[in-house]
């Protein structure tokens, strides 16, 4: 259709990844017509991504996908940091515990086998909407929505949206038409990343590792079910193709002493880099996952950031379109996002800095700077908490606003989310002993209690608008979808 014609669809989403695939899910969850364009014919085989974590798997159960995620996925004993001796500089453990979004605080996966459960889960709720082989040409802007063009193995189509969103990876034609650039966070540095199948798990690590060693500094960590992953920095004056070389990978994977337990599903190099592009949003186009933001894999935060991107934009998006609330509202995806972001960056970077160190001298001193902290006790035993939302559609200053609402297990095992609605909550006191919440009582209780509060407004994307009355709340609701503040 062409511009002031017709709509095709509410949201066209370039892109057919992890993040592109979630959006539309959930969004077809909401009754929002939506159709996704991936230039490819099918589902990258190779493994990239490898961890999603507690929150991640909240979204994918939303989209429909959990389940099938989980059966593939594995558990480490740990992540632990390692000097050149094998001595451990911090761990983090915890990994199978469940964390607040109620599931596995860490999941190691296999990204093609995620991206298939997700293209189910889509197709189940919106026949058709994904569009293989659709490669976007150009997009045209007007007051009232977007046009874009595409070549298809029919020929050229055309497609018309309320919104576009652009999913399409690092490389993002959309964010490049769009003319936004990136702010570089300051880090930058090329890794050979060797995927294996593992014939025999005894002899593998069963914690994820980072080995400090300024020789080469070094990752090795769990993959889903059947495979295992090294990485290997590339030190300065190597060539990426020299370091690639199959000879170099089987000297490189031999003190590991793995010859007849696993075998090499690939090799690629890629270069981790830290930035955030400096406009998430032009008009009616939107930038979500790695065309909006790119972080070092050391935190295992790169798909997640991208599922954390969908949740937030679907709610809005969808409000938007069903006319529940102005446009307006979609100005606080960006503010949400990106202090998130930073903070993810921040910790990836941080581990990264201390991964990546090549002077002896600098990896002595870090050596020597853990130890004291650990002797102080003052190591955490756990990543850094991220922030809460500090600006955008929350109800500020009440308390508890902008931090993430745990999804509770039930007396009987079932999960808080699927026990209530896709859309927002406001859960009073006196909710609690309703039958659709009995089984989550006590722990629903005990945060309105810890917060001092009678009434809790839990958005859709579950972070808390804000505490008070159930009135008072209700009203600053309202008037948030009208003002998108």
């Amino acid at each position: 259709m062409r511009a002031g014609g017709a709509f095709d669809c509410d949201v066209l989403v370039i892109g057919g990844g992890p993040t592109g695939v979630t959006l539309a899910a959930l969004l077809a969850r909401r009754g929002v017509g939506v159709i996704v364009a991936e230039k490819e014919a099918a589902v990258f085989p190779l493994p990239r991504a490898a961890h999603i974590d507690h929150e991640g798997m909240r979204i994918l159960q939303e989209a429909g996908a959990a389940g099938a995620v989980m059966a593939t996925s594995r558990s480490a004993d740990a992540y632990e940091f390692r000097n050149a001796r094998g001595k451990v500089l911090m761990a983090f453990g915890g990994a199978s515990g469940i964390g607040p979004g109620g599931w596995p605080v860490a999941n190691m996966i296999h990204q093609p086998s995620v991206e298939a459960a997700l293209r189910t889960a889509l197709a189940g709720r919106a026949p058709g909407a994904l569009r293989s082989e659709w490669e976007m040409l150009s997009f045209d802007e007007d007051a009232d929505g977007v046009t874009a063009r595409f070549a298809t193995p029919g020929g050229e189509q055309t497609l018309r949206a309320r919104y576009l969103v652009g999913a399409d990876g690092a490389r993002s034609p959309v964010r490049k038409a769009c003319g936004i650039t990136f702010e570089d966070l300051g880090f930058e540095e090329p890794w050979l990343v060797v995927d294996v199948l593992v014939d025999d798990p005894s002899r593998l690590p069963t914690a994820n590792l980072q080995i400090c060693d300024p020789a080469r500094p070094t990752t090795c960590v769990l993959m889903g079910e059947g495979r295992h992953r090294w990485e290997f920095m590339i030190l300065p004056g190597e060539s990426p193709e020299a370091v690639a070389a199959p000879a170099h990978v089987d000297r490189l994977l031999a003190p590991w002493n793995v010859a007849g337990a696993v075998r090499i599903e690939r090799t690629a190099v890629y270069t981790f880099r830290a930035r955030i592009a400096e406009e998430w949003r032009k008009g009616r186009v939107l930038l979500a996952g790695d065309a909006a933001h790119q972080t070092p894999p050391f935190a295992g935060q790169g798909m997640c950031s991208g599922l954390r991107d969908a949740a937030n934009l679907a709610w809005k998006l969808a409000a938007v379109c069903r006319g529940e609330a102005e446009g307006a509202l979609l100005g606080t995806y960006q503010p949400e996002r990106a202090r998130h972001l930073r903070a993810t960056i921040d910790m990836a970077v941080m581990m990264g800095r201390m991964v990546c160190t090549t002077s002896r001298l600098g990896a002595w001193m870090r050596d020597a700077k853990l130890g004291l902290a650990r002797a102080l006790g003052k190591l955490p035993d756990g990543p850094p908490a991220y922030p809460p939302l500090g600006d955008g559609a929350i109800l500020r200053d009440s308390p508890g606003a902008g931090s993430y609402f745990p999804q509770f297990t039930g007396t009987g095992g079932e999960r808080l989310d699927e026990a209530l609605s896709d859309g927002f909550w406001l859960i009073y006191r006196s909710d609690c002993a309703a039958a659709q919440l009995a089984p989550f009582a006590a722990p629903i209780a005990a945060w309105l209690g810890a917060h001092e509060a009678q009434a809790v407004l839990v958005r859709p994307d579950r972070y808390v608008f804000g505490t008070g009355t159930a009135a008072e709340l209700d009203k600053a609701w309202q008037r948030m979808m009208l003002s998108g503040a």
